[in-house]
């Protein structure tokens, strides 16, 4: 799509009156863009594909060297397990008895139960989270290369799978968050194409992602409004807020046992207001700087960027330091935003009205993203007998076989996510009920004598006697000793 002078959309989607302007250089329109070989589809295609491959590779030397990142794997697969069985999503990770509904509010993680049901295993929300991500790609490139030409969109769509917000969203294994990322980039793409009601169903399934989206909603519905001219877009915002305010005081309060939403305190405007300089603190700063880097500047031209505040809103304004930097899971919904958003810039004449300023742009976002990555996850794939050593290997293999299935167990988060898949699993910092097993990693500790697990299990269930069966200088497991 093209700009009118106004900046508005011009035709196919015209206003009337408009006279229409002659396309834009570079566009599918392009003789060399229509063989197949060189097709949008085709060179998205390929680009989903490669991306799908590298997060593959990078999930499963994680998986295959036991490099847990969080108990956050063992917690969504729990859920996937419950929901294949047609059963609530209780978490016993997350406490006895815990609704993971009370938690967030996610309910298009229902999806996960009958590809659960086919591929039973934790390994198996990888796969689709890297499928989803994947995804995303694929949709992304195919319009970049549709208004840009096949070599500027395919380095936009490289630059976009290698971005660092999805790289720490791959490093850091499932959440919730693998949907939203491919419904916005479908919503935003939609948009930029001026396909109103799919843009406006895609963005209106983010409500059921998680609570917070609901006010990236609201800001969509507003830039959609803008751009369309219609009331449609100002409906959505409606629905984003609707459902906002609904997830955050009726629906998580009610599932989490009366408790208020338990994030309520990281849209702290009040603190803000107190000390505004808050804001510049360093790990903010250098988020906001590098979303800006990866797209060489260029989001800071389309009005669509305006949507990657409410996410740094919820982020910056609490108090909890790891909502703050570039780790983790937090900034991948921040990436289809983003990159659209340059997308936009890119495709208006009055930014770049010219091919090879199209293409230097496309190859300077590839060449950012590249060397970004030396600084993310998966420069990892450059060492991966250092980065994914399976020196351990072995003596996870032989704690796991110390605990049959079918058994409660409590553990840390080492080997928490191997253990969901065949036993009811409790994290040892919650008050669980006595379990039939403990395994614990003790690698870290000073003089660990065989009892160490037993002993600690003992004194956390007094009355209750358990006895060392396996140890080692890495894992020891505990059995609880019937009366």
């Amino acid at each position: 799509m093209t700009a009118t002078k106004d900046g508005g959309p011009s035709p196919g989607g015209a206003y009337p009156g408009k006279t229409p302007r002659r396309r834009l250089a570079g566009t599918a329109a392009r003789p060399g863009l229509r063989g197949a070989a060189g097709s949008p589809l085709a060179v998205a295609g390929l680009l989903g594909v490669g991306a799908l491959a590298v997060y593959m590779l990078y999930s499963w030397l994680q998986w295959t060297s036991f490099a847990i990142r969080s108990w956050d794997l063992g917690i969504f697969t729990q859920l996937a397990k419950d929901y294949a069985h047609f059963q609530a999503p209780i978490v016993s990770i997350k406490g006895q008895g815990f609704n993971l509904l009370g938690d967030h509010f996610h309910p298009i993680l229902v999806l996960l139960g009958p590809v659960y049901r086919l591929f039973p295993g934790a390994f198996t929300l990888l796969v689709v989270q890297n499928l989803l991500f994947a995804a995303s790609v694929a949709v992304i490139a195919h319009l970049a290369v549709k208004r840009l030409g096949r070599i500027p969109g395919a380095c936009l769509g490289f630059a976009y799978a290698l971005s660092w917000g999805l790289q720490s969203a791959v490093d850091s294994q499932f959440h919730e968050i693998a949907f939203a990322v491919p419904f916005l980039a479908l919503s935003l793409c939609a948009l930029l194409e001026e396909k109103w009601r799919q843009a406006w169903i895609w963005a209106a399934l983010l409500v059921f992602v998680k609570e917070d989206l609901g006010l990236t909603v609201l800001v969509l519905g507003l830039v959609m409004a803008h751009r369309s001219r219609r009331p449609a877009g100002l409906w959505l915002a409606a629905w984003g807020v609707t459902w906002f305010v609904l997830a955050t005081q009726v629906f998580l309060p009610a599932l989490n046992h009366g408790s208020p939403w338990a994030y309520r305190s990281q849209l702290d405007i009040a603190g803000f207001l107190g000390d505004p300089a808050s804001l510049f603190q360093k790990d903010k700063v250098a988020t906001v700087l590098l979303l800006s880097a990866i797209t060489a500047g260029l989001a800071l031209f389309s009005p669509l960027v305006l949507l990657v505040l409410p996410t740094l809103a919820w982020r910056f304004l609490g108090d909890l330091p790891y909502y703050w930097g570039q780790e983790w899971q937090y900034s991948a919904v921040l990436m289809p935003v983003v990159f659209c958003a340059a997308l936009d810039a890119l495709s208006r004449r009055k930014v770049l009205d010219s091919a090879k300023l199209r293409l230097l742009s496309g190859v300077a976002l590839a060449l950012v993203a590249v060397s970004l990555s030396g600084h993310f996850a998966f420069d990892r794939l450059l060492h991966p007998a250092r980065d994914f050593s399976t020196a351990g290997n072995a003596a996870a293999y032989s704690a796991l076989a110390a605990v049959p299935s079918g058994v409660s167990v409590e553990t840390d988060i080492s080997l928490m996510s191997y253990l969901v898949d065949r036993d009811e699993v409790y994290w040892v910092g919650n008050t669980n009920p006595a379990p039939d097993y403990v395994l614990m990693d003790v690698s870290g500790r000073a003089g660990t004598a065989d009892t160490t697990t037993a002993t600690e299990a003992e004194a956390r269930f007094p009355g209750i006697r358990y006895i060392t069966v396996h140890a080692d200088g890495h894992f020891q497991v505990a059995r609880r000793v019937a009366k």
